[in-house]
């Protein structure tokens, strides 16, 4: 478990960031190479924060293979900002967006799109997540300005295992807010990825967004400089003082990812991860369980009850309390969801995951009927 002040942290996001880019911020804090100042301090126009600007930039398009057709921009407002700044860019086109809700962030994301134009739920809106209806129900309009939808809902542990097949070949947009740089991903058939960075590769404060081209251009007139993908890119994401930190530690975190084998690394542990947890939880005998279908559980985000089917909230307080004297954080199920909540992001290590697990089996002994 590491020095006795390293805690196992499965929080769901601010999440758990590799030790060893923390011990290379903490080396730079005071004096970045050797200037006698912090980055915190520094201009974001200096020289130092335009190449920490330029390589994070070019460490994501080498890292997820983007197209030569793409603009990757950084912009603040987190995940939720860009709730916003997705349909303020793309809902102009015909006025009219398609959205897959298939849990909390994407049902928050169309209710924020319907500010700005038409969302049409391609499917209806599940009573309880947990699943994602065949794509042969979905009923997507020809004329939609884009089609939305969350590749991991992080509240509710659901997971695309596939791309949308986009009927009507309408610009693809995803929230890869939990899900970026844990598995390969082709690029080409979307037309905007974006996300927060607090969850595999960064802290919180700064948000990417891969935008196709031909996309910009196009923004509502009411669209804020800042939320302005085309104002963005012209001005290579500092149009006003950006989260320099957020970058700065971003861009160790994403030369973390190409040192411990590069997204290919990190989706053959992610694999490795989730199946350990899920094969516990399945060899339990219902002592442990997971609400959600599956063939769309989450490799990242794991809700788990304690206690048989429906939960025992005495044995769930319990887990609770007896995983943290043993300093495992931030298991607590989301609170509209209840139960526990396991985030695997990348920082955390198939080590981590053992602890978690060992300590799961020693639980049940313990308290199974």
């Amino acid at each position: 478990m590491g020095n006795n002040n390293t805690a196992l942290n499965f929080g769901a996001g601010p999440a758990k960031l590799p030790r060893e880019v923390l011990q290379e911020v903490q080396a730079e804090l005071l004096s970045f190479q050797d200037s006698g100042m912090s980055i915190m301090e520094m201009s974001h126009r200096s020289a130092e924060y335009t190449k920490i600007n330029k390589d994070a930039q070019q460490s994501i398009r080498e890292l997820l293979k983007v197209p030569d057709n793409y603009k990757v921009l950084f912009m603040q407002g987190g995940g939720v900002g860009g709730f916003a700044a997705v349909a303020m860019n793309l809902m102009n086109r015909t006025g009219s967006a398609d959205y897959a809700v298939t849990g909390t962030w994407s049902a928050s994301a169309a209710k924020e799109a319907q500010k700005y134009g038409k969302v049409n739920l391609v499917f209806p809106k599940a009573d309880k997540p947990g699943s994602i209806p065949d794509e042969s129900t979905w009923n997507c309009d020809p004329n939609a300005s884009y089609l939305y939808y969350c590749d991991n809902e992080t509240v509710d542990g659901v997971e695309f295992p596939y791309i949308p097949s986009n009927p009507h070949n309408v610009p693809l947009v995803a929230d890869m807010s939990s899900s970026i740089m844990t598995k390969r991903v082709d690029v080409s058939k979307f037309g905007v990825i974006f996300g927060g960075a607090q969850k595999n590769i960064g802290p919180a404060g700064v948000v990417f967004v891969i935008i196709r081209e031909d996309l910009l251009g196009k923004p509502m007139d009411i669209c804020p400089s800042v939320m302005n993908f085309t104002h963005i890119d012209k001005c290579n994401s500092v149009h006003n003082t950006p989260a320099t930190l957020s970058v700065y530690i971003m861009e160790k975190v994403l030369r973390w990812i190409k040192a411990n084998g590069g997204v290919e690394g990190m989706e053959k542990q992610s694999h490795e991860k989730s199946s350990l947890l899920y094969k516990t939880i399945a060899n339990s005998n219902q002592f442990y369980s997971s609400p959600i279908d599956e063939n769309v559980r989450s490799r990242i985000n794991i809700p788990f009850r304690v206690g048989g089917l429906g939960g025992n909230d005495e044995l769930e307080a319990l887990f609770l309390e007896k995983a943290e004297k043993l300093k495992m954080y931030q298991l607590k199920g989301h609170r509209s969801v209840g139960g526990m909540r396991a985030s695997l992001y990348n920082a955390v290590s198939l080590e981590d995951v053992n602890s978690l697990v060992k300590f799961m089996q020693e639980f049940q002994k313990l308290h199974a009927a």
